[in-house]
């Protein structure tokens, strides 16, 4: 088919005038702004996201009064760790009062830890940490880090007086939580949400031609219902995977490469013909706008969820293309997405052929 012949067929006009009708889409676009600041940003912005992400991640000193008759074992284990600061004191109560008083003798205590030997030669532990802010999370993130820290440190003292196998500990991972954040979390989310507000579009495109009863002067032009749900649903369907890959050229602009971007679009494509296929059908069995947005996101996001049972979640599959360490997995699932897709577009227009358009 020629390029003026494609320009001229009415699904491709109906695709037009839905595309442009989306400028006006208050919600939409502020949407699509959001998604735009996020990966024109993402440099920026995921050193804030992270530290809600991982608050280890975010670098702070932590002054921990120590105290207690294994107080020296604590704190020769915490020595080489770093947003730790340990200062020891003489007893509990001289403890409690540094914690309440903020400090001791011009030092600041954030927490306190009192470690004490037991009669069966354990070590029993109790922290104390502020609570409702948001340097409790810190200070209680790095408690926890100072403890495991000393879990080793005991473990491999001991090691010679142990008599039975325990469970090894994981080995520590030097590992940036950034590119853990960028890769897992904010990559994902880019690419799955253009598709999730393409089939909302669709939901609208569907049910706002019935309501408001224009449906009836489309069909007035030499096209069938099949030609208008077709120019409604490849429109809705070609604007994710294009939304998608602006945010990979953005997220490339801030210094963060992107793998495999044509299995990416492939991907996000496929997402976004399920669910706008999804949101085509509801419109027409239930040509009413809030019901059918409501059943459209409540079974999305069941859907989602449910993916859990596949061998790889969609997330998992888009962050290893991403870093560029597929498995014959995650192109077996791309290939999935795909047929499923295909399969599912070729019922949606058996099932629009179909329908008679006066019950509409």
């Amino acid at each position: 088919m020629a390029l003026s012949d494609l320009l001229s067929d009415p699904r491709a006009a109906i695709a037009r005038r839905d595309l442009a009708s989306l400028s006006r889409e208050k919600t939409i676009v502020l949407a699509l702004l959001i998604q735009l600041f996020v990966a024109a940003f993402s440099s920026f912005l995921v050193v804030g996201l992270t530290s809600l992400y991982d608050p280890s991640s975010v670098s702070g000193e932590v002054n921990v009064g120590v105290t207690g008759n294994a107080s020296d074992s604590l704190i020769a284990a915490t020595e080489e760790m770093d947003g730790i600061d340990t200062v020891q004191l003489p007893n509990e109560a001289t403890a409690a009062r540094a914690f309440q008083d903020g400090g001791i003798r011009g030092t600041r205590v954030d927490t306190v830890i009192v470690a004490n030997h037991g009669a069966d030669r354990r070590i029993n532990v109790t922290a104390t940490a502020p609570d409702g802010s948001l340097q409790t999370t810190l200070i209680v993130v790095q408690i926890r880090e100072t403890l495991e820290q000393f879990e080793r440190q005991e473990r491999q003292d001991r090691s010679a007086h142990i008599d039975r196998e325990l469970v090894p500990l994981p080995d520590d991972v030097a590992a940036s939580p950034y590119f853990g954040f960028t890769y897992t979390i904010l990559i994902p989310l880019l690419l799955f949400l253009p598709p999730f507000i393409s089939g909302s579009v669709a939901v609208d495109a569907i049910t706002e031609e019935i309501e408001r009863g224009t449906l009836e002067l489309l069909r007035v032009a030499p096209v069938t219902l099949v030609d208008i749900v077709d120019g409604k649903s490849v429109a809705m369907a070609m604007l994710a995977p294009l939304q998608a890959l602006l945010w990979i050229l953005l997220l490339g602009a801030n210094g963060i490469s992107v793998s495999n971007v044509p299995l990416l679009m492939l991907t996000v494509a496929s997402m976004a013909t399920v669910v706008v296929v999804i949101g085509v059908v509801l419109g027409l069995v239930m040509g009413e706008r809030k019901s059918a947005q409501l059943v459209y996101s409540v079974g999305v996001l069941g859907l989602f969820a449910s993916a859990v049972f596949l061998p790889e979640h969609p997330a998992t599959t888009v962050a290893k293309l991403a870093v560029d360490s597929p498995t014959n997995t995650t192109y077996a699932l791309v290939a999935l997405y795909a047929a499923v897709a295909v399969g599912l577009y070729a019922l949606a227009r058996a099932y629009v052929d179909r329908v008679d358009v006066e019950s509409l």
